[in-house]
């Protein structure tokens, strides 16, 4: 038996859609207050004597006790039993796909000093029964979670749902991209229905579980460890713009009569542990706090660009964030492309060439993204370590330069996204060695973008003799 309620009367909450039966709470970073019993919470503060129903009163903590107020991300849940009503731990068979430590001493990671991409990642046959957690492999990362500080990047993907069986992740909170499937997300706080071109934040520590209301699944994973994900400064763009806080979405609480059988996994250190009690883990029946789960429709995102000229930097295409200990350079950002308006005058339109101090890792959830590198496609992957020289095709380029320049859309019908970090990343055995989707973007894309200058060289000579500057010579020295 499930109960489900809403916010705090009058609250603003999103109603219930066809392919999305739950209610959400609006906002991002809110200290939001939610019950399935109107008057279960208790009134003016955290801890009574004796909680309404004899719930249990159980504290969540996702910064330090003595993190500024402003960063402090905490929750109280009032629940029917509390998580140390268990029967142990036990260590599970360890998952070779998985992996935790990206240092360079960890035999199972590599670095790649070339572009790298993978064609779409196979999900399980009918044979092979998988969930969420059973189905998750780690393509690339940076760091340690014991470090406090890295990133982890993985794909799941999974054709069965998680039963009577939660996960939490000790190590980082994870962001959620379904590229293939609702996900159907059971949380200690309430219910969340994820479809591909939504993203979905769980953080550490908190328990959850995975359904498939559509079949089998696949998508892209950021875990993030030693910080969580916020919005961008803003900077001149002002108060507006880019993704905005009220679009983000928060469950309300829910919970089951449940005393049956259940196993918990816990993923510490990259080890995952198997945890059984006799209750459901989803039987919080209010809460309160700013430690929460929370979802983002990306069609909302707010595109800004030039409307004069050139490019401004990618950084306008951030829509969430994550900070490392050094200031100024973000352990990791989160970057969407999708249909907009082009229409700077006189500029070469696509990405032009670069070399990027950040590591930039680029999944797509649907349509196409031209010029990227052969056969990429939804469910694939591609990877650009820091500094290695990348852009798009020649034929990208030809057109770009030659086209004629008019307003124009771009990336109708995609939803691109890339995992930036200014950490230098390590790619996996599984992705390297086991997976079967490696293939090197083809070098051949750029043969053609020749040495032009020297084309023109009778005219840069009249040029340099104007200028009672030496001229050049075509042929090389000796």
């Amino acid at each position: 038996m499930s109960i489900s309620g809403t916010s705090a009367q009058h609250a603003f909450f999103i109603a219930p859609k066809e392919r999305d039966p739950y209610v959400y709470q609006v906002g991002l970073g809110n200290r939001f207050a939610s019950e399935a019993i109107p008057g279960t919470l208790p009134a003016a503060q955290n801890n009574p004597q004796k909680a309404k129903y004899d719930l249990y009163t159980e504290s969540l903590n996702g910064t330090p006790f003595v993190t500024p107020r402003r960063d402090n991300q905490s929750a109280w849940l009032y629940r029917i039993r509390p998580s140390v009503a268990h029967q142990g731990f036990t260590e599970l068979p360890d998952n070779p796909d998985l992996e935790s430590n990206f240092l360079p001493l960890n035999p199972k990671v590599h670095f790649s000093p070339t572009q790298l991409a993978w064609h779409p990642f196979d999900i399980p046959s009918e044979n092979s029964k998988t969930d969420f957690v059973s189905g998750l492999k780690t393509i690339a990362g940076n760091g340690d979670p014991t470090l406090r500080e890295g990133l982890a990047v993985h794909i799941f993907a999974a054709n069965e749902s998680m039963g009577k069986r939660a996960f939490v992740n000790s190590d980082g909170d994870f962001l959620i991209l379904p590229q293939q499937g609702r996900l159907d997300i059971q949380t200690e706080f309430g219910k969340l229905m994820v479809r591909p071109g939504e993203l979905v934040v769980v953080q550490r520590g908190i328990k959850f579980k995975v359904g498939l209301p559509d079949g089998p699944s696949r998508g892209y994973i950021l875990e993030i460890f030693g910080s969580h994900f916020e919005l961008p400064d803003l900077g001149p763009l002002g108060t507006h713009g880019l993704a905005n806080p009220r679009d983000f979405e928060s469950p309300v609480a829910s919970f089951d009569l449940d005393q049956s059988p259940w196993e918990i996994v816990y993923k510490v250190g990259g080890k995952l542990f198997s945890c059984k009690q006799e209750h459901t883990p989803f039987d919080v029946v209010a809460w309160h706090g700013n430690y929460v789960p929370y979802k983002y429709a990306m069609e909302k995102f707010v595109h800004v660009g030039s409307i004069q000229r050139d490019h401004i930097d990618p950084s306008i295409f951030c829509v969430l964030t994550a900070k490392s200990k050094t200031p100024g350079a973000p352990l990791a950002d989160f970057l969407i492309f999708s249909g907009r308006w082009d229409v700077a005058t006189g500029t070469f339109r696509p990405p032009y060439y670069h070399r990027n101090c950040a590591s930039e890792m680029m999944g797509l959830i649907y349509g196409g993204y031209g010029g990227r590198s052969d056969e990429f496609a939804p469910g694939g992957f591609s990877f650009e370590n820091g500094f290695c020289p990348h852009g798009v095709s020649y034929d990208e380029f030809k057109n770009a330069t030659e086209a004629e320049l008019q307003p124009m859309r771009v990336h109708e019908g995609t939803l691109a996204f890339m995992f930036e970090s200014s950490m230098q990343v390590t790619i996996t055995d599984y992705a390297t060695k086991r997976s079967g989707k490696l293939h090197e973007h083809e070098p051949k894309m750029w043969d053609n973008l020749k040495g032009q200058f020297i084309n023109h060289l009778d005219q840069i000579n009249a040029d340099l003799k104007a200028a009672g500057l030496p001229t050049l010579s075509s042929q090389p020295k000796a």
